[in-house]
């Protein structure tokens, strides 16, 4: 569903209000003191969270964020507070970074913690949006939607729930029984609840939902509010105790490796990493370049919902990693993917009008646009992606095992010919039968080379060979941006560029051919006419990968199934990439690593089901 971004109005009194709902965002008494005398005093915070691993808060109704900015400082100021913070709030109508600007204003004692907020607020496009702040120790995870739709796709066992919409009269579907009882679905044992409507149906609503309630002083001219907890007697969700060690043998150090790699190891974990090659991205994340954006489609299906965020929390990782003064090859040039015919161009705008996803992320574009920006005529347009670009692979796998370079041992050039659990550990062995590695935890993430593991036998993954043509280019020649149509084409990295590719599925030649040249040729002219005149197909560079590809091209990242009920403890899989590693690495690692943590995760649960490796045992 389309998001309609809330506009910034005041009432008379400087009060921010919401013409949608005909209502203010907080009490006129003060919004702060609103936030911590009603959900974080009517939750017990903060010490409730004392002492505890981590600490869930579940929000319905997330503004401007106050409510989360004060939940941060508290938490911060707090001494003995929970190892990490997980916030998650949902939101129909969320405001423009520039309007967060103007509001947060108001309360420059949270300025720092605003301006880190604001700094990766998300664009504003439907579905689950996770920042990562403070260091990685405060998570907040954003669904931009209905609270209904939000609250059934979380995947979280919440410790305390902010309940903080607009008035009951006003905006009945955030306090109807279907959110209620969500809200219990999502509640661990000793759940507390807190909000400031003491309206009767939002009472007996709870108590349908199995929580007790009861009214408590309200704040400033506000006489009561309420809070409460999830009844004793109710079934609640069950966390699991933390890790008893955190540790973890991953093989495979490509993209997928690395990204889980580098999670985990945010997370406090030591990790051993294998590779049969000499370093990382040496498989197929070799390539010079690639390019990292989404695939939208007319009905918004799993592919395209899971590739959209991807692309978003991809290129949110990317400039975390710049930002931290890593090296790292890529850049946000933006991407073009042209239509090949009138016809395509047609479906292309349509889907673009139907998605209605804010133009930074997706548009329509004209010829004579086009044209301008990649530098060269092209006789059509289509979709136009301004935040998305080209990553050099390889860089992005250095740069992920050198954020925490003291937790990972890495052991190059060790093939793996079995994996075993002995006891409470996987032991990764070497062709001799000695231990390379081992850890209770262990991800196979080695692409097409999951296969040799009998482990992995009810997971298909299938080999798709793929050739990339590679090609001298000038500074600042053309083009100067990504294009895409059937194949793709990059700018200039580093005096070359890459265009291509190839994909064949079931074929183990490891060899360059002069047919596949020819073929990647083929598809740069009809990206950009007259662009191979002069080329010679014989002189050109080429590399061939393999990549990793499951029957219905969604990624495979989960507990590794041993039948259609059970899995190997310990045991994970994260591969069945594709061409769209880029895209799907960094938030399928975020993905793993939350689930093997028991964190909330990332992503709707349709979509973590969706590309759970026992779907296809599934009857």
């Amino acid at each position: 569903m389309p998001i309609q971004p809330a506009t910034l109005l005041f009432a008379p009194d400087g009060t921010p209000r919401s013409d949608l709902f005909d209502d203010v965002y907080h009490s006129a008494d003060g919004g702060l003191g609103q936030a911590r005398h009603v959900f974080l005093g009517g939750n017990g915070l903060p010490e409730r969270w004392r002492g505890q691993d981590r600490f869930v808060i579940v929000e319905t109704g997330f503004g401007f964020g106050l409510n989360f900015l004060a939940t941060w400082a508290a938490w911060r100021e707090d001494v003995a507070r929970a190892r990490v913070l997980h916030f998650i709030s949902c939101e129909l109508h969320p405001f423009r970074v520039d309007d967060l600007a103007r509001l947060h204003a108001n309360w420059p004692e949270l300025a720092p913690l605003a301006a880190q907020l604001r700094a990766q607020w998300p664009v504003l496009a439907g579905g689950m949006h996770r920042l990562h702040l403070d260091e990685g120790k405060v998570c907040l995870t954003l669904y931009f939607g209905d609270v209904r739709e939000g609250l059934a796709q979380i995947d979280a066992c919440a410790d305390a729930f902010f309940l903080d919409g607009f008035s009951p009269a006003k905006n009945p579907i955030m306090w109807s029984a279907r959110v209620f009882h969500l809200l219990s679905r999502l509640a661990a044992p000793k759940a507390s609840l807190s909000t400031w409507s003491v309206a009767g149906e939002v009472r007996e609503g709870l108590r349908r939902a199995r929580f007790l309630v009861e009214k408590a002083p309200g704040f400033g001219g506000k006489r009561e509010m309420l809070r409460g907890a999830l009844h004793p007697e109710a079934r609640a969700r069950q966390p699991s105790l933390p890790p008893a060690l955190r540790q973890a043998v991953i093989i495979g150090a490509g993209a997928a490796g690395t990204a889980v790699c580098e999670r985990l190891c945010a997370r406090g974990w030591e990790v051993d990493i294998i590779d049969s090659a000499d370093g990382p991205g040496r498989g197929a994340s070799g390539n010079h370049a690639g390019v990292l954006r989404p695939q939208p489609s007319f009905d918004d299906n799993r592919m395209s919902r899971i590739t959209r965020a991807g692309a978003l929390y991809g290129w949110r990782r990317i400039g975390e990693i710049l930002a931290s003064g890593m090296k790292l090859r890529a850049a946000a040039c933006g991407v073009f993917h042209l239509a090949r015919d009138v016809e395509q161009e047609i479906k292309m705008r349509a889907v673009v009008e139907r998605l209605a996803l804010p133009e930074e992320l997706l548009r329509q574009t004209d010829a004579i646009e086009a044209s301008e920006s990649i530098g060269w005529q092209v006789p059509r347009g289509g979709w136009h992606f301004p935040g998305c670009g080209w990553v050099q692979p390889p860089s992005l796998c250095t740069a992920n095992l050198a954020a925490f370079p003291e937790r990972i041992r890495a052991h190059w050039s060790c093939p793996v010919a079995a994996i075993e659990r002995r006891g409470e550990c996987w032991h990764a062995l070497a062709a001799d039968g000695s231990t390379i590695a081992r850890a209770p935890v262990m991800i196979l993430a080695a692409g097409v080379g999951v296969s040799r593991f009998s482990q992995a036998e009810n997971v298909p993954v299938f080999s798709a060979r793929g050739q990339v043509s590679v090609l001298p280019a000038a500074t600042a020649s053309a083009p100067r941006v990504v294009v895409c149509q059937g194949g793709y084409v990059t700018p200039e990295v580093d005096g070359l560029r890459c265009a291509g590719a190839s994909f064949d599925v079931g074929d183990p030649d490891p060899a360059t051919r002069l047919i596949d040249q020819r073929a990647n040729l083929a598809k740069l002219e009809s990206i950009l006419p007259g662009y191979t005149k002069g080329l010679k197909v014989n002189t050109l560079g080429a590399r061939v990968g393999f990549r990793p590809v499951s029957p219905d091209r969604l990624p495979l990242a989960g507990a590794m199934p041993i039948d259609g009920l059970s899995c190997h403890p310990g045991l994970y899989i994260l591969s069945g990439f594709g061409a769209r590693g880029l895209a799907w690495a960094a938030l399928t690692g975020e993905m793993l690593a939350s689930r093997i943590e028991d964190e909330p995760l990332p992503l709707e649960r349709d979509l973590v089901d969706a590309m759970s490796p026992g779907r296809f045992l599934r009857t």
